[in-house]
């Protein structure tokens, strides 16, 4: 079976952002445990490939990282400048002569 572009696009973003999602639900329980946590710096990197919406949606859903604001803002603006590339990509560059 080959795969579209468009195909392996909608596969990473589903992945990535399920790691996104994931990656804030095992750091909740990791701190409630009092394990070895994920660092702060991998959960932006995974939300910076493209798992924004994943990791703002774990969140919230998981009730992590909710009182820092880095967190608190950085995701949504991570968000906000995925759908604003995607919006360029999609519709072009607008040329003016």
């Amino acid at each position: 079976m080959i795969l579209t572009v468009k195909q392996i696009l909608v596969i990473y973003a589903l992945v990535i952002n399920g790691m996104g999602f994931a990656f804030m639900g095992i750091d909740k329980w990791k701190a409630k445990k009092r394990a070895w946590r994920i660092p702060e710096s991998t959960l932006f990197l995974v939300a910076l490939l493209g798992g924004a919406l994943g990791s703002l949606i774990g969140m919230y859903t998981f009730r992590h990282k909710t009182r820092h604001a880095s967190f608190v803002w950085g995701m949504p603006i991570i968000l906000v400048l995925h759908i604003l590339v995607l919006v360029f990509i999609i519709m072009g560059p607008v040329m003016v002569l």
